[in-house]
């Protein structure tokens, strides 16, 4: 059975500054940076891709999150429908069909649901968990949350790969304990020590979840495009520039030369998530597998 993808937003963000975080012009008011995250149907389970917040989060919010984050810059609309286990349910799917998730970075943002799962293995870079752990800085204690995973019994961490087979010319890693071959992850550091991203082949084609690794659809352009205040929050975020910057840079490569076998998409930018959510809907079959950016909705707060 080939994966089947579900596009979910586990939680929209609303920092302020609309235009400047998010480029939709003509609008008035806060940003709306989603949080993108898979559910994956394999032939003998079901796999999330990052969770976004969890419901501890909407019903205990303050002991959970950073009051920075919290109040200030990402302003989660904390509802408990848009959770991952509730939009699972509602798609007629049992929250202990999910038997592992895999996690581009442990960022509050994209590790809030792991307590929902605490029967599910969780798979990520050894070097994510080991700074997460650490918390060396300011920055990582708001940042890495340990209140959202409090069962890493069940965690299966990897190694930087050095050499080995390749993936698009990026080091991949190959086997993902107990997991189908066509599930992979990508090593993409920058953003944190362990960053990664999620490759997904389906029907032929491959699927590149690029998590943090870039924020903004523009970015990928020749252009580079991106708002400021996104571009001022990655800087914020980021734990290695050299490496973020070389990434999004192959990132870009890999879109100019093999657009036509993958699609990248990252963790945050609206129009790229209501893209690929509306070409969920569409027949794999279809010549019009995915939708003209200008055909796309708007995503509203």
């Amino acid at each position: 059975m080939p994966l089947r993808i579900h596009h979910l937003n586990c939680t929209t963000m609303c920092p302020p500054g609309r235009r400047l975080m998010d480029g939709r012009k003509g609008v008035s008011g806060p940003a709306a940076l989603v949080c993108h995250c898979l559910l994956v149907e394999t032939d003998r389970k079901l796999v999330l891709v990052d969770t976004g917040f969890g419901l501890n989060d909407v019903l205990e919010p303050r002991p959970r999150l950073s009051p920075l984050f919290l109040d200030v810059l990402c302003r989660p609309k904390l509802q408990e429908e848009m959770t991952a286990i509730r939009q699972l349910q509602r798609l007629g799917f049992k929250p202990e069909d999910v038997t592992d998730i895999l996690l581009t970075h442990l960022d509050f943002d994209h590790a809030g649901g792991l307590d929902d799962f605490p029967w599910a293995r969780v798979h990520l870079m050894d070097a994510e968990y080991q700074a997460a752990v650490a918390q060396k800085t300011a920055l990582d204690r708001r940042r890495f949350r340990p209140r959202q995973w409090m069962h890493e019994a069940n965690w299966v961490t990897y190694p930087t790969p050095r050499g080995g087979e390749r993936w698009f010319g990026f080091e991949s890693v190959r086997e993902l304990s107990g997991l189908p071959p066509e599930l992979l992850l990508v090593p993409l550091q920058g953003h944190t020590e362990g960053h990664a991203g999620i490759a997904l082949q389906v029907d032929n084609r491959w699927l590149l979840h690029a998590g943090d690794a870039y924020f903004f659809h523009g970015e990928m352009d020749a252009q580079r495009r991106c708002p400021p205040g996104l571009r001022f929050y990655q800087t914020l975020m980021q734990k290695n520039a050299r490496l973020r910057h070389r990434n999004q840079e192959r990132l870009r490569e890999l879109v100019r030369q093999h657009g036509a076998n993958v699609t990248v998409f990252c963790a945050h930018d609206a129009e790229e998530f209501e893209r690929l959510e509306e070409a969920e809907k569409v027949p794999a079959d279809s010549p019009f597998r995915l939708v003209p950016a200008e055909s796309v909705p708007t995503l509203h707060v």
